[in-house]
């Protein structure tokens, strides 16, 4: 009894100062996240990865000739692929001054390159990086920032198909410049800028392009965006490497998207295109035009599962978007349909799978084995993890 006893007075000695230590101990440092929401710092990422294949020859990496391509990332015959990891650091108070950045990495990063580091295969891209300054209900920005034409975005969280549309890749990815949004009111902002042009963070050519725009709700379940741009811009005839052209390029673009339900929606889109003084000869040029429509179906079948329709119609009426010119008849009129079904296990995690057909009123998709034909078609599967 009398060893217990002593064991039990030894131990509670020991005791007595690792629970005052316990107590002392200072409190745990707060991780970086909460550092910065406290700061009013926000951060956001995604990692999108997955798998691509076409019956046509759209890579044209040692397998023959490659016609048309209708599409914009999934550029794949038979591969696994890393799209996108996109990162996006900001500060946006509502009075004062703030900023963004968000760059993406990947193999879609080559394709969204802007002027002058344009086809560079680089899997880098400072997507968006520019200051910001608000006051009352008015927010400027300057700097690269994405643009105002289009249904469907860079980032492959802000879409719901897996492959993007004909009508995206016929738009501006980014500009470079200053843009002012003033919120006239709860349904009503509108947009004014000018910027470097189409895809270009320093200006290819001395003229400047100007943007008007404004976002219409003028009942909760509709949503009206308008937007127009035109100014004088430098190009080069598509599938060559120069020379360089000039002329004045105008585009207007509409988009407008109606919820029936939480769970089943619609958008519809229209682009119209037209570039100046296109050469089609020693002495000769025309105004080259292109339009399109896309329409979009979106059912929340369950809060896990989710379908969504895209149709299409896009006419490059001389050619001049996929390069036709020198067709017999360089107009081309294409059509596409896609279906994506999509399995959400978690706010954070998202599977999709597509089917996609494209389709065109002449022969201009490129088999591997050199023969032509009127469709294309794509099947692709992805995973999107946001964090």
């Amino acid at each position: 009894m009398k060893k217990l006893l002593l064991a039990s007075a030894v131990s509670a000695l020991f005791a007595a100062p690792v629970a005052a230590f316990a107590q002392a101990k200072p409190p745990a440092a707060p991780t970086l996240d909460k550092v910065l929401e406290a700061s009013g710092i926000t951060t956001s990422g995604y990692i999108d990865a997955g798998y691509t294949y076409a019956n046509r020859n759209i890579e044209g990496t040692g397998n023959g000739p490659v016609g048309v391509n209708t599409r914009v990332f999934d550029q794949q015959n038979n591969s696994f692929v890393l799209h996108q990891v996109g990162l996006t650091l900001a500060k946006q108070p509502k009075e004062g001054f703030g900023g963004l950045v968000n760059v993406t990495l990947g193999k879609d990063a080559s394709v969204i390159h802007s002027f002058p580091e344009a086809g560079n295969t680089s899997t880098f891209d400072l997507t968006q990086a520019y200051l910001q300054y608000a006051t009352g209900s008015l927010t400027v920005i300057g700097g690269k920032y994405t643009t105002m034409h289009g249904t469907e975005v860079i980032a492959s969280t802000g879409n719901t198909n897996v492959s993007r549309s004909i009508l995206f890749g016929a738009e501006p990815f980014t500009h470079t410049g200053l843009r002012a949004t003033w919120a006239v009111s709860d349904t009503i902002s509108l947009m004014a800028g000018v910027n470097n042009g189409w895809d270009q963070l320093t200006d290819a050519n001395r003229g400047k392009m100007g943007e008007l725009g404004a976002t219409l709700t003028p009942i909760k379940p509709l949503s009206i965006t308008i937007s127009a741009m035109s100014g004088n811009e430098a190009f080069v005839l598509p599938g060559t490497t120069g020379p360089v052209f000039e002329g004045t390029r105008t585009s207007g673009n509409i988009v407008a998207s109606f919820a029936f339900t939480d769970a089943l929606s619609i958008g519809l889109e229209y682009l119209d295109v037209s570039q100046d003084k296109v050469p089609t000869g020693p002495a000769a040029s025309i105004k080259a035009k292109y339009s399109g429509f896309a329409g979009y179906l979106t059912w929340m079948v369950t809060p896990k599962f989710r379908g969504v329709v895209r149709l299409e119609s896009f006419d490059d009426h001389d050619g001049f978007h996929f390069g036709t010119m020198a067709l017999a008849k360089p107009q081309v009129k294409y059509t596409e349909g896609t279906l994506t079904l999509a399995y959400l296990p978690s706010d954070s995690f998202e599977v999709r799978g597509e089917v996609r057909e494209d389709k065109a009123d002449q022969a201009v998709f490129v088999g591997f084995d050199g023969t032509t034909s009127k469709t294309l078609m794509t099947l692709a599967l992805q995973g999107l993890y946001k964090f």
